[in-house]
């Protein structure tokens, strides 16, 4: 056990940050392979502000929020698109027309006869992805249907355009680019780095208007059965242990402030492991922890819940309810919530009273295995998909 502790603090010190977001899919091929998600689009409010990468406030109104639930709930019923899908779709149309469907007088004087939110007047596109007729994208009375523009968007075998131009499902390796780099290689926009500026909003707008499947807190009596191991909840070699449990310097204030558990530094999208077989009593969005994962555990008869956080909404592959086995995949690893940068928070709370302890001990004291990506259990197809 000491070993393992000594081979950890050495980490901490030596090894360099690793991995990128294609290490999801290399260690956890399931992703490219579930279906439909289990998204619900809940009320949409009369009004939402998000804040964009670039500390710029964004202001939706009812309408532009109606048109992000069109784009999540054909999302939603899109084969392969998930989560991560969605979120590179409203990017894009955030991007493109701040989610209002444009017609353009100049161009096609017939599209200001169908429903529109303005004229936009670039060339000749329109809608809410800026869809150009003259490239392929359909018809003016096409795109000015906000269903049929999603649709185009996403691409696959449920497309308009049958793969041409290209949508999201047509652009092979998709999920291993940035959601900007993705939305620019379905829109091949002269001023590509735009996108990424706006995609903390797309992340907000799906949290807002969406739930999933089981997503409420459990009750916290009750536990789970015996963990049969525990490891370190993140591949080795794709991770570098970079901050400590206990006081610190509050990175934001300057100001001593207790950390209650540690951080894993390491590339946006690196998977995140179980570090135990349990059930998961929270996913989703928490306050400063960002997007949040809670797996409750029983270890040496002890109720243990280990907490994981900052995680894109995106990145969350787990509902609450599910059973899962020490060193599943359940989430990749993101900057939301009180975050200077990727990482994961992994916090480890012992007992009812839920006592905070340091996790760098308690794995070393439960004899804590590393991990080979070989040998990690896929991520469930929920949210991204049906079990």
């Amino acid at each position: 056990m000491r070993k393992l502790l000594a081979l950890l603090v050495m980490l901490l010190f030596t090894l360099p940050i690793a991995g990128t977001a294609s290490v999801a899919l290399l260690v956890n091929p399931a992703l490219a392979s579930c279906a439909t998600t289990s998204l619900v689009v809940g009320p949409i409010p009369d009004s939402l502000t998000a804040t964009a990468r670039d500390g710029s406030a964004v202001t939706l109104g009812r309408q532009q929020l109606t048109h992000a639930a069109t784009v999540i709930s054909i999302g939603a019923a899109t084969r392969e698109v998930g989560r991560a899908g969605i979120v590179i779709a409203l990017t894009a149309a955030l991007t493109e027309s701040n989610l209002r469907m444009l017609a353009n007088s100049t161009a096609y004087p017939e599209s200001t006869e169908y429903p529109n939110d303005g004229d936009g007047g670039d060339h000749d596109s329109l809608g809410m992805f800026q869809m150009r007729p003259t490239s392929g994208w359909g018809t003016v009375a096409e795109l000015m249907n906000p269903d049929y523009q999603a649709r185009a968007f996403y691409g696959g075998s449920d497309s308009p355009n049958s793969g041409s131009p290209r949508g999201l499902l047509d652009i092979p390796g998709w999920r291993s680019l940035t959601p900007g780099q993705a939305a620019q290689a379905v829109e091949v926009s002269a001023f590509p780095d735009r996108y990424d500026n706006v995609q903390p909003v797309a992340e907000a707008i799906l949290g807002a208007l969406t739930k999933t499947a089981g997503s409420a807190q459990l009750p916290s009596e009750g536990a789970p059965a015996e963990a049969s191991r525990i490891v370190v909840p993140m591949v080795d070699g794709t991770y570098t242990w970079v901050s400590s449990f206990g006081w610190r310097t509050d990175p934001f204030t300057g100001r001593p402030r207790f950390h209650a558990g540690s951080d894993l530094a390491a590339a946006d999208g690196t998977p995140i492991l179980a570090a135990a077989d349990g059930v998961v009593t929270f996913a989703g969005a928490s306050g400063g922890f960002g997007n949040l994962i809670v797996v409750r555990h029983r270890v040496d008869g002890e109720r243990v819940d280990t907490y994981y956080a900052h995680m894109w909404s995106s990145g969350v592959h787990v509902v609450v309810g599910e059973t899962v086995a020490a060193g599943q995949h359940i989430g990749d690893v993101g900057s939301s919530g009180r975050s200077e940068g990727p990482h994961l928070h992994f916090e480890v709370h012992i007992g009812i009273e839920s006592r905070v302890v340091d996790p760098l001990e308690w794995l070393t004291e439960h004899g804590a295995t590393g991990v080979d990506g070989a040998t990690v259990a896929p991520a469930s197809c929920s949210p991204e998909g049906s079990r």
